[in-house]
This record gives structure tokens, C-alpha cells and sequence, in this order.
């Protein structure tokens, strides 16, 4: 049976969901891949487990993650029964449904018949009695918006979300919705669309004004592009990726030369930003223990550490060496990865 890390919540940064009561982590764990059918099933167990040991207490979903349709949630309902459920407390769950789940005129879009049977067998396949946040999965352009924001009211009335949100609307229909379900007291928190360097349509769809108007939060979907903002592609197509394993939507011919000359040239900007990064903890490490050397800004340091993260053992000895690591908030930041300490000890005894 899976024992969460004690430090869990150490170093994990939570942001509050617009003006509501909730609050999500920095990071969030989707399982749109590698938690279908095709996927290894012990490989999904160590993803969530090292999430939910390093503060991600969200996991997302939607009725329609696969493939199959409906083995993300299945596969993840039979993790939440062998292993999460002790913690079922601390996690936020979501899900979601308007994109085609099965045949028929209601199985797709956004009528009350569809979103409320359909989170109905999400639940069965999660094990679940209810999930933390439901969303509607894209704007329905044949069905009246009033019946879609009243079924989100009557699934959060009969217990079974506690909030509700919306994906992939446009800032328009995101303000309308918004004014339908004040009315109706519902709780509506969150928007969820996808936004990365390579797709700013929420900055020219009107989404990123309404939702801080309304004050309602915001979470990226793909912020790494499906892993093409990585080094994932850098050199070529590994015969392992996505794109050779699936292909259902990120297509080899979308790989062109221009697309990744511009992924190079990004890689080579992340790096000097790196660069810099490390070099900026090295000059504070260098310049005193803090308690003699009030001038060092900790709070920019404490900052830089965590986004740098454990790769930076060599300067992690220095810190020990110097007494830095007596600032507890510091010592935190460097604790992210559970080895971090050892490695500090061990290798400044080495030295």
C-alpha cells in the first residue's frame, strides 16, 4: 500500500482560484495521455504517486481520456481504490464532458441529457461519489446556454461536484455563462483552455480579460506544447514519443523544419535564462552566511532556488559550507527533491 511523503507540502506553492475558497497547486497532473488503455498501468501508479509526494493534489480528467473513451478515468478509479483512497481528502479531482463519448444524438456537446448521464458513469468508472470540479468541455453552439449553465447547477445541487467550470470558451460566452450562473448561485471558479508560447489564442479571444473581470481562475492546458517546448524534439522524432506511439493529436507533419528551428532557439533562450539563474545563487552563496551579510536578498533567492531545482548540488554544498542552508524557508526550497540533503552531506564530505 502507497505511503505519501511526509514533506509533501513543503515546497509546493498553492494559488487561490479566483476569488473563491479554493486553492490549486502550482502544478496539476492531467491524465489526457499515458493513462489509457495503451498505457502501463504500474507506470501510472509511480506518476501519481511521485505527484501527489511532491504537493500535486490536483488530478484531472474528462469522460472521454483514453483511449479508450473512459479508461483514463477507469484506470485512475482503480488507483484512487488500491492506493489514493486514504487521502481522497486531500486531492482535487476533476472532470469533464462535451466532446463525443458514444454514439447518438446524447453523447456530445453540452444538453442537460448528456452532461448529467455523463458524469453520472464518470463516477461509476472513478469509484467516486462525487468530484471536486466539473467542467463543460467546450462551448455548444445549437444548445441554449441556459440549459447547459442549469445542468452545471443541478449536478453541483445534487452533490455530486462541488464547483464547476468551463473549457475552452471564448471570453464572450465565458461572461455570459458567468452571469447565468451567479443567478443561479452555482459555483463556478474556473476556466481551463489551453496556452503556451505556441498557441496565445486566450490573449486574442477575449478569455484572459474576462476571467480576471469576473474574477474567476485560469489553468493551462499543454503549457509545454505536448512536450514540443521541451528537449523532447530537439534532434528528431524519438521512435518512444508521442507522435510515433499516438498521433491522435500531436501529427508528425506538424514537426516541420520551422517549427523546430523555433523549439532550438527557444531551448537555447531557457538555457541562458538558466545560466543566469545559477549564477545569481552563486553570487549570493559567494558573498557571506546571511546572518553577516544582510545585503543578500534572500526572498529572491529563496525564489530562484525553486525555480532552478535540485540540479544545483554543487551549489548546494557551497550554501551548506556557508551556513545558509540555517534559513529555514531556504532550507525548504532545497529540500524539494527528497535526496537533496543527503547529497549536500554526502558530497561535502567527499570534498
Amino acid at each position: 500500500m502507497y505511503i505519501a511523503d511526509e514533506k509533501r507540502y513543503d515546497t509546493m506553492v498553492y494559488n487561490r482560484c479566483g476569488n473563491s475558497g479554493l486553492k490549486l497547486p502550482l502544478v496539476s497532473l492531467g491524465l489526457w495521455h499515458n493513462f489509457g488503455d495503451t498505457g502501463v498501468y504500474e507506470n501510472m501508479k509511480q506518476m501519481c504517486f511521485t505527484a501527489f509526494d511532491h504537493g500535486i493534489t490536483h488530478f484531472d480528467l474528462a469522460n472521454n481520456y483514453g483511449p479508450a473513451y473512459g479508461s483514463a478515468e477507469r484506470n485512475f478509479g482503480k488507483i484512487m481504490k488500491e492506493e489514493l483512497h486514504p487521502y481522497r481528502d486531500e486531492l482535487l479531482i476533476s472532470t469533464k464532458a462535451g466532446f463525443d463519448m458514444w454514439k447518438g444524438p446524447y453523447g456530445n456537446w453540452g444538453s442537460r441529457k448528456y452532461l448529467i448521464a455523463s458524469l453520472d458513469q464518470s463516477l461509476k468508472r472513478l469509484g467516486l461519489d462525487y468530484v471536486d470540479i466539473f467542467y463543460h468541455h467546450r462551448m455548444d453552439p445549437e444548445t441554449p446556454l441556459e440549459e447547459t449553465m442549469g445542468a452545471l447547477d443541478s449536478i453541483v445541487k445534487s452533490g455530486k461536484a462541488l464547483y464547476v467550470g468551463l473549457s475552452n470558451y471564448d471570453g464572450p460566452t465565458l461572461r455570459k455563462a458567468t452571469a447565468i450562473l451567479s443567478d443561479l448561485k452555482c459555483p463556478f471558479i474556473i476556466n481551463q483552455n489551453r496556452y503556451s508560447i505556441f498557441d496565445r489564442t486566450i490573449e486574442n479571444n477575449g478569455l484572459k480579460e474576462a476571467a480576471v473581470k469576473e474574477k474567476k481562475g485560469l489553468i493551462a492546458f499543454s503549457p509545454l506544447a505536448q512536450g514540443t517546448l521541451t528537449d523532447r524534439y530537439l534532434y528528431g522524432i524519438p521512435a518512444d514519443s508521442r507522435v510515433m506511439t499516438d498521433g491522435r493529436f500531436l501529427k508528425k507533419d506538424q514537426l516541420t523544419e520551422e517549427k523546430i528551428s523555433q523549439i532550438r532557439a527557444l531551448n537555447e533562450m531557457a538555457g541562458g535564462v538558466r545560466g543566469s539563474r545559477e549564477r545569481f545563487i552563486r553570487q549570493c552563496i559567494s558573498g557571506a552566511v546571511i546572518r553577516e551579510a544582510p545585503s543578500v536578498d534572500v526572498p529572491k533567492l529563496i525564489y530562484e532556488v525553486r525555480r532552478v531545482g535540485a540540479s544545483l548540488n554543487r551549489i548546494l554544498i557551497a550554501a551548506n559550507t556557508r551556513g545558509l542552508l540555517e534559513v529555514p524557508e531556504l532550507r525548504k526550497a532545497l529540500e524539494r527533491n527528497r535526496e537533496v540533503e543527503v547529497r549536500i552531506v554526502d558530497a561535502y564530505t567527499r570534498d
